[in-house]
């Protein structure tokens, strides 16, 4: 017996070519797909496990659209702020208020396309689209807090006179807006488990803590008349939005890449696929990342023959689910007459 099994996720395509004598047992083609997502038609029988991975959209969208009003609101305030005091620290915060607003705009649209339905084309609908977005925001965290220190460097020899007490209060205005954009975030939307949302969040925090600067800088001007105290601070505050913005750069490349889940154990699931009743070699496993809460599983159990294939395909898929949490699976499984050349990455 002879078929080929072509099987295009996301990842990119997936080929094996499998070969063998015929014979009867019902591990020539025991495959499954433990989540429910659109697949063309190919030579195995696929089953779709009962359970289906949902993703609450409209507390993301309403914390976002609060977020973005408000922001955009106080940046317009903090940038004739900043030009009327000639303060660098009210001015950079309402750079980082500029690219809040565009990563909320990018955020919300990200959440937009993620809920739109799967196709031919796109077997995995647009749920990437959200780390493309959070990827985008943590690139211009980290290009405007680079820009604020070149320009903070550069006063620091010669500070200007900064119209303190104005910087203060619109500063202290500008913090209790970014606090309620911040609360939004966090009591309508995901900011743990979407790096979409949480990249627009540190945005929002990036500006709170920018704000504090700014109330900071205007107190040590007001009282000493240190204006130099407005770009170190500047400086310092600009360093610690990049130390924020490194951790979900990081994070989004390592998505994009195929890595494995941060919070998952490739060595720890091998190791349990391997100790089902049957199973006599665990290999081809991968495990990625779709999007923020959706993670994916493929592998190959090689089980001994005359082992019931079903009985351990559906314990695959329990234990999988179960004790790792990754409801999209795809498990084959194979007798030893299969034989098949172990995918090249």
């Amino acid at each position: 017996m002879s078929h080929e099994h072509n099987h295009n996720e996301q990842e990119g395509e997936h080929k094996h070519s499998h070969s063998g004598k015929g014979h009867a047992d019902s591990c020539s083609g025991g495959h499954h797909h433990g989540h429910g997502h659109g697949h063309g038609t190919h030579g195995h029988d696929h089953g779709h496990h009962g359970h289906h991975h949902h993703f609450d959209m409209s507390g993301n969208k309403t914390g976002l659209f609060i977020a973005l009003i408000i922001t955009a609101g106080i940046m317009v305030l903090e940038f004739v702020g900043g030009l009327v005091t000639n303060s660098l620290a009210l001015l950079s915060d309402s750079g980082h208020m500029l690219s809040d607003v565009s990563a909320l705009v990018l955020s919300l649209v990200a959440v937009w396309f993620a809920a739109r339905p799967a196709s031919a084309v796109r077997t995995y609908g647009f749920h990437r689209f959200e780390i493309l977005a959070a990827l985008f925001n943590g690139i211009t965290l980290v290009v405007i807090s680079v820009f604020i220190i070149w320009e903070a460097i550069g006063r620091l020899f010669d500070p200007p006179t900064v119209a303190s007490g104005s910087m203060m209060l619109i500063a202290a205005v500008g913090l209790l807006a970014n606090l309620a954009s911040a609360w939004a975030l966090l009591r309508k939307g995901d900011v743990h488990n979407n790096l979409n949302v949480r990249s627009a969040y540190l945005h929002v925090l990036g500006d709170a803590l920018g704000s504090v600067g700014a109330v900071l800088a205007g107190l040590l001007i007001y009282l000493f008349d240190w204006n130099i105290a407005d770009p170190i601070i500047s400086i310092v505050v600009a360093v610690l939005i990049v130390r924020s913005a490194w951790s979900v750069l990081k994070h989004t490349v390592h998505i994009l890449m195929e890595g494995t889940p941060v919070n998952v154990d490739e060595k720890e699931i091998r190791a349990a696929l391997g100790e089902i009743e049957g199973v006599v070699d665990v290999h081809d496993l991968h495990i990625w990342t779709i999007t923020s809460g959706l993670d994916s599983l493929s592998c190959h159990l090689q089980v001994a023959d005359g082992t019931d294939c079903q009985g351990v395909l559906q314990a695959a898929i329990a234990l999988v689910e179960e004790r790792f949490g990754i409801q999209h699976s795809t498990i084959q499984v194979e007798s030893s007459r299969i034989r098949h050349m172990e995918l090249q990455v």
